[in-house]
């Protein structure tokens, strides 16, 4: 008898057990997600792209490009990331923003570059970006602004310019939630932490930025798209602290004075 009241007792608990464990699941989003297939992401990455190809002036001068492409590199061979799936674009432009597309897609703005007062605070935008990108957040955001039919329709051609132009706007203007840029800045201080650069530097950008709230919104876009600036610096530094690491600096100090008055020309 007793051994049936405590395989009974046990059948219970694992019914309980397995019930909780399911809840805790948002099985609408995770077979909502599951439906944008690999091949979708590349057409949407490739569709939001093109616009921005046909819209913005693209940097297409070797010495500027090289130069970031050492840092993505850098960050990508130190944490096992393909490198071809990271498609950098720099373009001409004041704002002081980057943004993940769909299908590895980032956009660099010029104005981040040179409102970035060493490389190691480009580093941490950058390490940020791809953090977005290797989560998988991109796609999560897309499909809950506008929509798996808005995004099916525009990968099939059926989508019209608008609908492209109010998903663009979506994906590169309006915030990640907390948790997402919470989970970005911390693999962002991992890549960093790997690749042997300092991600100090990567808060004090965030700690400036968020100096520049109420007078500079016009300008830095990042944040935008990046609230909560102060307390993300403080998270950094905090989970940074202690962990000890011979850095370097991936591009010496004259390609990196020479990438700024590049993009001064």
């Amino acid at each position: 008898m007793k051994k049936i009241l405590f395989q009974g007792i046990a059948i219970a608990a694992l019914f309980f057990m397995t019930w909780f464990l399911l809840s805790q699941v948002n099985w609408v989003d995770l077979f909502r997600v599951q439906k944008i297939t690999d091949k979708t992401e590349q057409r949407t990455g490739d569709l939001f792209w093109d616009f921005f190809r046909k819209t913005e002036n693209e940097i297409k001068n070797p010495f500027v490009v090289n130069s970031i492409d050492s840092i993505v590199t850098k960050i990508c061979n130190a944490n096992h990331i393909d490198r071809e799936r990271i498609k950098i674009h720099i373009l001409k432009k004041d704002d002081v923003n980057a943004f993940a597309l769909p299908n590895g897609h980032l956009i660099i703005y010029d104005g981040l570059i040179l409102a970035s007062d060493n490389q190691e605070e480009l580093s941490g935008v950058i390490g940020h970006e791809m953090a977005h990108i290797v989560l998988s957040h991109v796609m999560k955001k897309l499909v809950k602004d506008v929509g798996i039919a808005s995004i099916v329709s525009m990968t099939s051609g059926k989508g019209g310019t608008e609908i492209i132009k109010e998903a663009v706007k979506k994906i590169s203007s309006t915030a990640f939630d907390r948790k997402m840029e919470k989970e970005a800045d911390i693999k962002a201080v991992d890549y960093l932490l790997k690749a042997k650069i300092n991600p100090e530097p990567f808060a004090d950008f965030l700690f400036m930025i968020s100096e520049k709230e109420n007078d500079a919104m016009k300008y830095f876009a990042w944040i935008n798209t990046h609230p909560d600036s102060k307390e993300r610096a403080e998270n950094i530094i905090e989970y940074s602290k202690n962990k000890k690491v011979d850095f370097k600096s991936v591009l010496n100090i004259e390609t990196w004075d020479g990438l700024k008055e590049k993009l001064k020309d």
